[in-house]
């Protein structure tokens, strides 16, 4: 009898143990899973909200040591803008930062210090086109502007295109577009104004290495369906004796009704530059695949002002697309979801068994006490026995 109840016993504590062995593993698998799972989810849901992903980007990565890092490689490399833009992001966030070192920054950026570079920055970009500051895009667009910097640029790579040496096409055609959208410029009174300085950064991204191999092959084959070199290399046939006709040929070398993704491209770099500054375009130039990447820095740029080169600079291609495969993020989100699925229906499953048990123990006990208050109503019930009389002695 005591060893039926010990097997019992045991198969009843054995109902009750796997399934809670089997939570209690999925509960800590949870546990360890949950973040990266719940990150997982929030930038599958963020992934067309550039604003969003870079937020997600600097929380995780922005604290008081990568500020203090950052700015102080900033200024050894003589950017004092870029270490600027980390002081402003670091006190957006409340990220505390030395004070020394942020005065350090302040002075870096004094009015005399900068009036120094940009003289010098100026005139470079105005005689080179290759600019890489707010000063020197200044004297790029100066010179482009007034025509000066796409003829020269035309008419030096067309040049070399008639004559059969190597050539830049891709400069050749930015120029074409740039005249085009110069004269756009004037007539619209400066509307078209941002899609201009945009021209002449993707072109000055280009000279100097500085715009995404993706970015680089799109522009490229857009160039091939919006230039008719032929026609650009006409036009340049004079070379720099005839600037007027050349500029005039170039612009009707460039087919408009073709060329709208092409200017939203550098529609979004002028933007770019027009909020957070030259270096900022460059470097989104610098990160961008495609026009698509472009239009999110701008959003972020819009959003964020002088922040933004901090950001690109903290972030990467993280801070404006995902760096990692919306497959493996939506696997993340999958498994936990079903791990989370499978710890409910265990944790059911448990409490089921359970209460199965206690009610089956309740009712156990209900039976005994029954049994007992039976017992006790029989013995109460039943009479009890006659005493018989004590036999007479005789006497």
């Amino acid at each position: 009898m005591r060893s039926d109840r010990s097997t019992r016993r045991a198969e009843r504590r054995r109902e009750v143990a796997l399934p809670l062995l089997c939570a209690a593993t999925l509960a800590g698998a949870l546990v360890l899973a949950a973040p990266r799972a719940i990150d997982s989810a929030g930038l599958l849901l963020d992934q067309n909200d550039p604003v969003a992903l870079a937020d997600r980007v600097v929380a995780q990565r922005l604290d008081a040591e990568v500020a203090r890092q950052e700015i102080e490689a900033a200024l050894a490399a003589g950017d004092a803008e870029l270490a600027q833009s980390f002081v402003e992001l670091a006190q957006s966030r409340a990220v505390p930062l030395d004070p020394g070192l942020a005065a350090k920054v302040a002075d870096a950026n004094t009015a005399a210090a900068g009036a120094m570079r940009a003289g010098k920055s100026f005139g470079r970009g105005l005689i080179t086109g290759e600019p890489d500051d707010a000063a020197s895009v200044a004297g790029t667009l100066l010179g482009d502007l007034f025509v000066f910097g796409d003829v020269r640029d035309a008419v030096r790579e067309g040049t070399r295109l008639a004559s059969g040496a190597e050539a830049d096409e891709l400069v050749l055609g930015l120029a074409c577009v740039g005249l085009a959208v110069t004269a756009g410029t004037y007539v619209s009174l400066g509307v078209a104004a941002p899609a201009r300085a945009g021209v002449s950064l993707v072109k000055a991204a280009w000279k100097t290495g500085k715009m995404g191999a993706g970015l680089a092959m799109w522009t490229a084959r857009s160039l091939r369906g919006v230039v008719d070199v032929a026609a650009a290399r006409r036009a340049v046939a004079g070379g720099w004796l005839q600037p007027a006709a050349a500029a005039r040929g170039l612009r009707e070398a460039v087919k408009l009704e073709k060329a709208e993704p092409l200017v939203d491209l550098v529609r979004d770099a002028g933007r770019v530059q027009a909020k957070a500054g030259t270096r900022a375009a460059l470097d989104g130039l610098k990160l961008a695949e495609g026009p698509k990447d472009l239009a999110r820095v701008a959003k972020i740029a819009e959003k964020n002002g002088g922040k933004t080169r901090a950001i690109l600079k903290l972030g990467g291609r993280a801070a404006i697309a995902l760096t990692v495969g919306a497959m493996t993020l939506a696997q993340w989100s999958f498994s936990a979801l079903l791990w989370l699925i499978w710890l409910v229906a265990l944790v059911k499953s448990l409490t089921e068994r359970t209460t199965r048990r206690c009610l089956a123990a309740s009712k156990r006990r209900r039976a005994r006490r029954a049994a007992r208050a039976a017992k006790a109503t029989v013995r109460a019930s039943t009479p009890l026995p006659a005493i018989p009389e004590a036999a007479s002695c005789p006497v």
